[in-house]
């Protein structure tokens, strides 16, 4: 029988990891209506999980009021006000582990991620490397679930409501016939980026077809990357630093299409049910990270004996004297964008 009472959920990073517990949670409510969340994780991922029904919010602020063992007994204590019966820890760190011990001294029962290691490090290696699909990041996180007695079955679909629009973007929203295309080029590392030239000429086709073009995603330095294209290009609108998280996700729900990296911006499409057409260079979505609902046919990725050879993208390519994701021509990238629209 499933437990009756708060089950606390661990997730405190990456913001595309973060994104795929809300698509499971989402699902998980759905199926459990009398089961009861409480999600801890960082405030400025909080909007991922608006709607959620029978889910209560915690912050952790691992910086500050959180930081270090002190600060995670302190977060323990404000967590243990919720009479929790249970802990799904989706992260198992060294943050969540310590969490978990204060919460399993007292009685508490724990589930954690198994996150394969050792299948992933088999995937990734060199020598001797499994090239199979392994089993999905979501269905990890919906395994710690079932590990609590909780039924759970996971669709894999893609659930489009487009939300009400900012009022701040509306006015680029006019024009409803248009296709709109979101375009998230950047990434947390360095060697998921498809080269910024080449992404370029991907934008510059783009603008000759009639589609709308909104760039997603960074910092200052991305911000004056995206508000050069949107210069130098009548279709393109930078996004960067304009809105907020919500409104982020509100205006990417009403996108036909993302084209993004292995990246938090195609989870973030797929939480909010929009197709995502993705690139990937050094990372492979065998490792079990593509996007909720995504399909396998709108990624884009080169055939190579040394794919992949990094989980999360933190290790340069090991195909040569170029990198994978630098032999994709941009124009593979517009037909296949141009055929995700055509078709459906």
């Amino acid at each position: 029988m499933p437990l009756e009472g708060k089950i606390i959920v661990l997730r405190f990073s990456a913001m595309g990891d973060v994104a795929m517990v809300a698509s499971v949670l989402r699902e998980f409510s759905a199926q459990n209506p009398a089961a009861e969340m409480v999600m801890v994780t960082r405030e400025a991922f909080k909007p991922f999980f608006d709607g959620i029904k029978n889910l209560t919010f915690h912050a952790i602020h691992p910086k500050s009021l959180h930081k270090g063992v002190n600060g995670l007994y302190k977060l323990y204590k404000e967590l243990k006000t919720y009479q929790p019966v249970a802990i799904a820890d989706l992260h198992d760190n060294l943050r969540s582990r310590t969490l978990c011990t204060f919460f399993r001294l007292t009685g508490i029962e724990i589930e954690r991620i198994d996150k394969g290691r050792t299948e992933k490090w088999a995937l990734t290696r060199s020598k001797n490397k499994i090239f199979k699909p392994l089993k999905q990041t979501v269905e990890r996180y919906a395994d710690v679930f079932r590990a609590l007695a909780f039924p759970l079955s996971l669709s894999h679909e893609l659930v489009h409501a487009p939300k009400a629009l900012p009022t701040s973007i509306k006015e680029l929203f006019k024009a409803p016939s248009t296709k709109k295309i979101g375009i998230s080029p950047f990434a947390q590392h360095l060697f998921k980026v498809y080269p910024l030239a080449k992404m370029e000429e991907v934008i510059a086709i783009l603008d000759t077809m009639g589609y709308q073009l909104f760039v997603f995603g960074g910092g200052n330095e991305e911000k004056e990357i995206a508000e050069r294209w949107q210069d130098q290009y009548k279709s393109v609108s930078s996004l960067i630093a304009k809105v907020k998280l919500r409104e982020e996700l509100d205006t990417i729900s009403n996108l036909d299409l993302m084209l993004s990296m292995d990246s938090s911006g195609m989870h973030m499409a797929s939480l909010m049910g929009v197709p995502v057409v993705s690139i990937w260079g050094p990372t492979h979505p065998y490792a079990g990270f593509l996007g909720y609902g995504q399909s396998e046919l709108d990624c884009i990725q080169i055939d190579h004996p040394n794919r992949p050879n990094s989980i999360y993208g933190n290790k340069p390519c090991l195909c040569g004297v170029d990198a994978c994701i630098e032999l994709i021509e941009p124009q593979t990238i517009v037909n296949k964008i141009k055929e995700r629209l055509t078709n459906g």
